[in-house]
């Protein structure tokens, strides 16, 4: 009788994978903990912001979404006044999502290939992670007491030890993107790379000529193409760690223009974002909190806006708290100062030190604060 149960079940599920359209994917999640009636939206990234695919409600800690990828794709899953942005792949199948709302990092993906290659990479990093956070609840009072005893030199040493666990999270990516070339995940994470500048671009092109010839049409690595074609176009244009950060100006909100001269401090961001930008909202309060704490020291920051509507970029300034100088030329993708940085995707952010050399890129959290640490504290 059991077995005939389970071939039941079994049918019952070939039955409805077969019912899916082209294309098509439903997610079937469990939220425990979220109260009934909370809203859940399955979204993606487009250039103007994040649109949602699919929106439904939770019952009984259960939701369903579906909707249909014409390519595969980065989703991510968000739930209303929860702080989750649970990402997955958007590909044809059943996926299904397991939320905590505790931490993200205990959440799990799956059902499908690339969802499952997805997952096998979260469980990797968390190793990582969990070191990490070990180290951070174990060295909590002894940096708060540095801090507070102006002891640099431990300071110094706590966050140089902390920058291991960002090495350790690179070489998870790498042993990831070199044993999957199928998985899309791959040329996300290989994006990434050549965006925050962390492998070279000859580096990046052996990697990308083994990624498997099924992902190419994808935004990713087309967009990972596209980079590399015009630093083999235009040499003169990398802009790249250890070189000199191009000069650059442009008008502030009120008509003022702003230099990154006039800019410049013992250390600066460089800030690439713009309104419309979904993760870049979400960063800012962590940039906000890192200036009212550093820029006395000598950390100074200039936004440069990917925005083409001045009211939402001046909203947005005003909401977010962003007192630090604002640029933008106001023309969205055609903006010139990203443009002159290759700048693809954002946020996308350059540390220059005093000499107005770029040290590193796109770092955030813990990374961010202690390069600029470390270099506001350099003789």
């Amino acid at each position: 009788m059991k077995k005939i149960t389970l071939l039941v079940a079994s049918t019952v599920v070939l039955f409805s994978c077969n019912n899916l359209k082209d294309n098509e994917f439903l997610i079937n999640g469990t939220a425990e903990g979220v109260k009934n009636g909370k809203k859940v939206f399955v979204e993606i990234q487009s250039e103007t912001g994040m649109i949602a695919k699919d929106t439904a409600t939770i019952e009984n800690g259960k939701f369903e979404l579906n909707g249909i990828s014409e390519n595969v794709d980065l989703g991510f899953i968000r739930i209303e006044d929860e702080n989750i942005n649970l990402p997955l792949i958007l590909e044809e199948g059943n996926i299904s999502v397991v939320i905590k709302t505790d931490t993200i990092i205990n959440s799990s993906i799956g059902g499908t290939e690339n969802n499952d290659k997805f997952q096998s990479f979260n469980d990797a990093s968390k190793v990582v992670v969990d070191k990490k956070m070990k180290f951070e609840k174990a060295n909590l009072e002894r940096i708060t007491t540095a801090k507070k005893a102006n002891d640099t030199a431990t300071v110094n040493q706590i966050m140089k030890e902390y920058g291991t666990f960002q090495e350790d999270l690179n070489k998870v990516s790498k042993n990831f993107i070199k044993n999957n070339p199928k998985a899309y995940l791959s040329v996300l994470l290989l994006e990434n790379f050549l965006m925050r500048q962390y492998l070279t671009a000859e580096e990046i092109k052996d990697y990308f000529a083994k990624i498997d010839k099924s992902l190419l049409n994808t935004k990713s690595a087309k967009n990972i193409k596209k980079v590399l074609d015009a630093i083999k176009d235009d040499p003169a244009a990398k802009v790249e760690v250890g070189s000199k950060a191009p000069v650059f100006a442009a008008n502030n909100p009120e008509g003022k223009k702003i230099s990154l001269q006039e800019a410049m401090g013992k250390v600066t961001l460089i800030d690439f974002w713009a309104s419309w930008c979904g993760p870049c909202r979400a960063e800012n309060p962590n940039v906000v909190a890192l200036y009212k704490e550093l820029h006395a020291k000598g950390l100074n920051i200039i936004g440069v806006s990917l925005d083409k509507d001045a009211a939402k970029w001046k909203e947005a300034i005003s909401k977010d708290g962003l007192v630090w100088p604002q640029i933008s030329n106001l023309k969205f993708w055609d903006e010139p100062i990203a443009k002159q940085y290759n700048v693809q995707s954002i946020p996308a952010t350059f540390i220059l030190d005093a000499t107005g050399k770029i040290v590193a890129r796109d770092l955030k959290g813990a990374a961010l604060k202690a390069k600029i640490i470390e270099l506001l504290n350099a003789k």
